[in-house]
């Protein structure tokens, strides 16, 4: 889901919140050691998200944000800021060039630069990567 959440609409927060949970309580987030990365580099994005952010010239930068069923990928364009909102169902990575990585969901794609020398990103997708598997995990043993 791709929304724009520049303003305080309930509707929107009420959609997140079903999609991908609250966020993480502060005792949650120390023992994560950090749910978040910011100042993250796009280098390439499916046309809806291109649509939106050649509307100006700065430089397209996104923050990822961990929560419990999911991520949220946020970016800015012009004075708006819009989140694509992904549940680890649907979240999809993949690691191209050995400086990039993509995260999709469903016909939505964002790639990310990850030089070789930035560990502080390559470790936050490893988190990710983890706290996806925990939550599929759990839904298993669910069952």
């Amino acid at each position: 889901m791709l929304a724009n959440v520049s303003y305080n609409n309930s509707e929107v927060t009420r959609k997140i919140d079903l999609e991908v949970g609250k966020p993480f309580t502060l005792k949650e987030r120390f023992k994560l050691k950090g749910i978040g990365r910011s100042k993250l580099i796009i280098t390439e994005t499916s046309i809806q998200i291109h649509n939106l952010l050649i509307l100006d010239n700065n430089r397209n930068q996104c923050n990822i944000e961990l929560r419990p069923n999911g991520i949220i990928v946020g970016f800015r364009s012009l004075l708006e800021s819009y989140a694509l909102v992904i549940p680890y169902y649907k979240l999809v990575i993949y690691k191209g060039r050995s400086e990039e990585y993509s995260i999709y969901r469903d016909n939505y794609f964002i790639k990310i630069e990850a030089k070789a020398a930035d560990k502080a990103t390559h470790k936050f997708i490893q988190k990710v990567i983890a706290q996806k598997n925990n939550t599929a995990a759990v839904r298993i043993e669910d069952l």
